[in-house]
């Protein structure tokens, strides 16, 4: 049986060697904490902290001498929700279409799974208590399992970062419901509606929502699912409202509220989304997710991932880049397998003309260099 350790130091994450710079210890029994159900402001990741999110294990074999795993121990031991799941199976599972013929390389095998069916809408109101939190083996975050208090209906959601079993949230998509306008006074107050309604967990159309709120779920469009920030650890924020109504002068009545507002997301870019668009607050569960290692190449297999071969090591026959004699390719640029796009991203198809009208600011391409140069300050 394999003995956790967790780290009790901070660890230089951009060196592989962890070993050496960090003291072994066994792990210990980690306190209950509870855990507010009112929605806060998810607080930075400290480097001093990074160390006990994560999980290492003593080398008793090769495979875990180099695991690293993100101490998830709030999560449901058992089976998930069946009503909740289908079984996956296919073609679909090795990369391949109806026809048989595969579509995507270095996909097949693995451990067989159950998909989830996870409610992205968020449609029904009422309150929702939060039963377990469970892992996911078809998404990276992770998914929690409401019970709606009055009906005892059941449903799958994205976890939030935080979100623990017994806590309670809710979903204004349909609006604000009575018993709240009755403790408001029947008086319609952002700030204390935002109050009352931004908390972790529940989904509110962006337009009652604070700017400055980290959201993640996020819908493109009315009476539509949530789209944007659904991996682990993502989130978007909403910069501005454009809720004012400004008088302009010589006009009798002010000018209408803009049906757009301005989300952020973690790339930079800056999108125009409808107002009556769905979001999360907080910010999408198991945030340490990219930092793990699976320690051996059988994990992958587990996985469903096969081995990718470099084209260098193949045949002429088989590779552009095959043949020859020593670590040669040619003089031609990298090439995919089929030899009809460039090895990295492949062509620009989209024309200039047809602009993306939803973006206000683009992200950051090419690490930023092309937009330093622009500013002067390339090399």
């Amino acid at each position: 049986m394999l003995q956790p350790r967790i780290y009790h130091h901070p660890i230089q994450w951009p060196g592989r060697c962890l070993y050496s710079v960090v003291r072994r210890c066994y792990a210990t029994a980690l306190a209950d904490v509870p855990v507010a159900s009112d929605f806060a402001a998810p607080p930075a990741t400290r480097t001093e902290d990074l160390g006990k999110m994560m999980r290492t294990y003593k080398p008793r074999t090769p495979g875990v001498r180099h695991l690293i795993r993100p101490i998830n121990d709030h999560l449901w031991k058992g089976r998930a929700y069946l009503p909740l799941t289908y079984p996956r199976k296919g073609h679909g599972i090795g990369g391949r279409n109806n026809s048989g013929r595969i579509m995507v390389r270095h996909r097949g095998g693995g451990h067989k799974r159950r998909i989830r069916v996870v409610d992205f809408s968020r449609m029904e109101a009422g309150e929702h208590m939060v039963e377990r939190i469970e892992h996911d083996p078809g998404r990276s975050a992770h998914i929690a399992l409401l019970t709606r208090v009055d009906s005892q209906e059941k449903s799958y959601i994205v976890a939030a970062e935080g979100m623990r079993a017994g806590d309670v949230v809710q979903s204004y998509r349909k609006g604000i419901p009575e018993d709240l306008l009755k403790s408001m006074g029947g008086v319609m107050d952002p700030a204390i509606i935002a109050a009352k309604t931004a908390w972790r967990g529940n989904c509110l159309p962006l337009h009652m929502i604070p700017p400055g709120t980290p959201v993640y779920n996020i819908g493109l469009r009315p009476n539509a699912h949530g789209q944007l920030c659904r991996s682990a650890g993502t989130y978007g924020q909403l910069i501005s409202s454009n809720d004012t109504q400004r008088q302009v002068p010589g006009e009798t009545r002010p000018k209408s509220k803009s049906i757009y507002l301005n989300v952020k997301l973690q790339s930079g870019e800056v999108r125009k989304i409808h107002r009556e668009a769905c979001a999360t607050i907080g910010v999408a569960s198991n945030a340490n997710y990219n930092r793990r290692q699976l320690g051996k190449a059988g994990r992958s297999r587990w996985l469903g991932i096969r081995p990718t071969v470099r084209g260098l090591a193949m045949n002429a026959s088989d590779h552009p880049h095959g043949g020859g004699r020593g670590k040669s390719k040619g003089n031609v640029i990298p090439v995919s397998i089929w030899g009809r796009t460039p090895a990295k991203s492949g062509f620009k198809t989209r024309k200039k003309s047809n602009v993306n009208k939803a973006v206000v600011v683009p992200r950051a391409r090419n690490q930023g260099r092309r937009r330093r140069d622009q500013a002067g300050g390339g090399r």
